[in-house]
């Protein structure tokens, strides 16, 4: 539970960084994008996508997993997985300027 707790915290701490506008660099692919490339980028709306995905997956960590039950261990990872490819869709279209 420690460790969950823990992962629980980055993410919540990470989420509201970029949120907050201050966690650019923590954008995977941003941070390494030429200028050229990061003016085809909505920054505002990506902002929103990943921050909002690091603090959705967060309560995530709290559900309890018990070793004997791998139906909800496997159900929390496609929530999860489900969640991240609508995100990844959205980051590709949505927050992309016209």
């Amino acid at each position: 539970m420690i460790v969950q707790s823990i992962i629980a915290a980055i993410l919540v701490v990470i989420g509201v960084i970029i949120l907050a506008g201050k966690g650019d660099m923590l954008i995977a692919g941003y941070n390494t994008a030429s200028e050229e490339e990061k003016e085809k980028v909505n920054i505002k709306r990506l902002r929103l996508l990943i921050g909002g995905l690091s603090v959705i997956i967060a309560p995530l960590c709290f559900i309890p997993n018990d070793e004997n039950d791998v139906s909800l261990g496997l159900t929390i990872t496609g929530i999860i997985v489900v969640l991240t490819i609508i995100v990844l869709v959205l980051a590709n279209t949505w927050a992309k300027k016209k």
